[in-house]
């Protein structure tokens, strides 16, 4: 498989397999923006939609440009003295995502405070476009919680720096996005019902454990993706005319 095409099918499958973070902590936050909707929108979901909607395009957009910011910066190291420093990297912070959200290792939580700077700058640009009242304010206040601290999505820019291109990376991280839709659009329209879900200990660690098997299959593509080019590379037999 192409190397990225597997990136984006990680990323999009780690933000799918993080149901239950993205329930935990994005849900409790669009179940907020929701509740500050007008009465009229909320009691009717065909009208609360849009907003819910604006609210992760903005956050999904956020993520993209997250990831092509990461594309550009971290291409320098994607490879260190010949060793793929970035995907073992990226395996690793999966890795600490999936024992996280398992319950196995709860001080991962602790890699939330990275990106703590950027939110407490961006937290009161947030608290201003509150209360929502128009499907623009629901794009911009979206694009806010994008940059709100979170592993899951450090994870996804982990697998999105291993690309090594500003435009790849970009992708993956809206592939990553793309994955999280589902189970973050479901919170802002069932929260109570998905909330109890999130809190399923058989439900974190299933999937927990799947993003931890992620990781260990990003160890391994960059291998066969090496033999594969010394394949390639060796040089073709001549058989000498007889």
């Amino acid at each position: 498989m192409d190397a990225h095409i597997t990136s984006l099918a990680t990323a999009f499958l780690l933000g799918l397999f993080s149901s239950a973070h993205c329930i935990a902590m994005c849900g409790s936050v669009i179940g907020a923006l929701t509740l500050t909707l007008p009465g009229h929108i909320r009691e009717q979901p065909q009208k609360m939609l849009p907003f819910v909607l604006n609210y992760n395009i903005g956050r999904i957009l956020s993520y993209t440009l997250a990831g092509g910011l990461v594309g550009l910066f971290a291409s320098p190291l994607a490879q260190i003295n010949g060793l793929p420093f970035l995907r073992y990297l990226s395996a690793l912070v999966m890795i600490g995502m999936g024992l996280y959200l398992a319950g196995w290792f709860p001080k991962f939580a602790h890699a939330e405070k990275i990106g703590a700077p950027i939110w407490r700058k961006l937290q009161p640009i947030g608290q201003k476009l509150l209360p929502v009242r128009n499907l623009k304010q629901a794009f911009l206040l979206g694009a806010v919680w994008g940059w709100l601290p979170c592993g899951l999505v450090y994870a996804g820019l982990a697998v999105a720096a291993t690309t090594g291109d500003i435009f790849y990376a970009a992708s993956v991280m809206l592939a990553f996005g793309l994955g999280t839709l589902p189970a973050v659009m479901g919170a802002g329209m069932f929260a109570g019902l998905l909330a109890s879900l999130a809190r399923n200990q058989l439900f974190r660690k299933i999937a927990g454990g799947l993003i931890i098997f992620m990781a260990l299959m990003v160890l391994l593509w960059p291998q066969a993706d090496h033999q594969h080019h010394e394949i390639m590379d060796l040089e073709p037999i001549t058989v000498p005319e007889s």
